[in-house]
């Protein structure tokens, strides 16, 4: 194994289908290394929302780095602000809002790594 080394702002982005808008950072299937998970960067605009979506088989971890928002984990709200870990156990039903005036920045940590098909997206 070798060690990795990239910058955010080089990484390409998205528009994921709950429709936030991501950086892949970290992926087994990019980076041609089994790690165990995947890492990506995600942004949300003000206003802006993920659609609700569920991931089989695998847990997701937010860590919010800016901005204010609200996690709507399992039936649960949750606030999320700069320092919230939030984790969401696998198939639960989930989504995030922005409910601040600046962009929301999160990252997403998925284990085992994300793939398409464990995902749906209501």
């Amino acid at each position: 194994m070798h060690p990795i080394h990239k910058q955010l702002q080089s990484i390409a982005s998205f528009t994921a289908g709950d429709d936030t808008e991501i950086r892949e950072v970290l992926h087994p299937k990019n980076d041609g290394m089994d790690f165990g998970f995947s890492l990506a960067h995600a942004a949300l605009q003000p206003g802006e929302a993920s659609r609700p979506h569920v991931l089989h088989g695998r847990s997701e971890t937010y860590i919010i780095v800016q901005g204010q928002g609200t996690a709507f984990v399992a039936g649960q709200t949750m606030e999320a602000t700069p320092g919230s870990v939030i984790f969401i156990p696998p198939g639960a039903e989930q989504y995030i809002q922005n409910t601040g005036e600046e962009p929301l920045h999160f990252w997403c940590v998925v284990c085992p790594p994300w793939t398409a098909e464990t995902e749906e997206v209501d």
